[in-house]
């Protein structure tokens, strides 16, 4: 079969996609299928897209992606199957959806990771904001030979339109990327966090917590991101993401948390952080929100946090006993490959194609 990616960003640039899709294409290939990944946004649009202003250059870059769109219509026709990962385009209506599946007849697979039918757009693309059209999702979703949700809620909305959606988590590759247990006898104690700017607004619950732990006990509270947070503690340090030292630096963590807002658009999360952290033998620390209560079981290989307290007692509790960390750490790494890793999903994501 010849595969078509329909795509928001640039290969091996977002999480969604390298999670989710990317790191199974050499499967494809293995199977005898062949493959082609369109994005919609350039190289170069996605170097400016999450920051401040250069608004001239954002607006020109998505003029850019809609020609590319328009063009790609003609490759459309020898597709087997058409992926779509989150949208066809970012804004406006899900014409280039609605001519691919109504107009050419192509078997549509749609995936999506996040409640992406509720409006959440940030102040680094609030210029699109007006324009995002998020209803558009449950009409790709009628559309759809098959739906493929990261979790079972995102996977009960798509069902009021599609019963062919099936739950396919997002993993980790516990061979070739998260193959690495975090050894917990260090002398410096390190409780992490990493994410994108627009999720750091989930740290302000766990901020009282940190303030009081440092009291107490000698830790860094470390932050990996896009943007430097700007957090009232004195342990905070930072480390700018990046890619080629991504493993290394979740390695530094002797703790991971997850914390999350209980609201709609959290509910859809599927608990990527938690997922990275795991693989790598680090326990997790969680909300109970969205996957985050399948994934952490409770004094098995993390602790599961709806409040104050259990926070504290829970982050205590592994800063205190490195035994404790090490057996928590192992349980998740086993956790991970037993359920979420990409060996583990290979067969459900391949079943996609069938």
């Amino acid at each position: 079969m010849h595969i078509l990616f329909v795509v928001p960003y640039p290969a091996g640039k977002a999480p969604s996609q390298r999670f989710r899709f990317e790191q199974y294409l050499h499967f494809l290939t293995q199977a005898g299928h062949t493959y082609q990944l369109e994005p919609f946004i350039s190289d170069a649009t996605w170097a400016i897209l999450y920051k401040p202003g250069h608004t001239l250059s954002k607006a020109l870059g998505i003029l850019a992606g809609f020609l590319r769109r328009f063009l790609l219509l003609f490759s459309v026709p020898k597709a087997d199957f058409v992926f779509i990962h989150r949208e066809a385009s970012p804004i406006g209506p899900p014409v280039f959806e609605w001519i691919i599946a109504k107009v050419l007849g192509k078997r549509i697979v749609y995936d999506f990771d996040d409640a992406i039918w509720i409006p959440n757009t940030s102040a680094a693309n609030s210029i699109v904001a007006g324009v995002k059209w998020h209803h558009k999702v449950g009409s790709i979703c009628r559309w759809a030979y098959k739906v493929s949700c990261g979790n079972s809620y995102l996977q009960r909305y798509a069902q009021q339109f599609n019963p062919n959606a099936v739950v396919n988590p997002t993993t980790i590759d516990t061979v070739n990327l998260h193959n690495q247990v975090k050894d917990q006898r260090t002398e410096k104690l390190v409780i992490g966090w990493t994410g994108t700017h627009s999720t750091m607004k989930y740290l302000e619950q766990v901020v009282p917590v940190l303030a009081e732990l440092e009291q107490h006990y000698d830790f860094e509270f470390r932050v990996i991101s896009n943007q430097e947070p700007q957090l009232p503690l004195r342990s905070l340090g930072f480390r700018p993401w990046r890619k080629d030292t991504e493993i290394e630096d979740l390695l530094t963590f002797n703790i991971g948390l997850m914390p999350l807002e209980d609201d709609p658009w959290a509910k859809g999360k599927c608990a990527f952080k938690a997922l990275q952290y795991m693989a790598l033998g680090v326990p997790a620390l969680v909300s109970p929100v969205g996957m985050n209560s399948e994934v952490v079981t409770e004094g098995v290989n993390g602790y599961i946090c709806a409040t104050y307290q259990q926070w504290y007692d829970g982050l205590e509790k592994l800063l205190q006993d490195h035994d404790l960390r090490t057996r928590f750490g192992q349980a998740a790494r086993a956790t991970i490959e037993a359920r979420f890793s990409v060996e583990a999903n290979r067969p459900n994501f391949l079943a996609l194609f069938a």
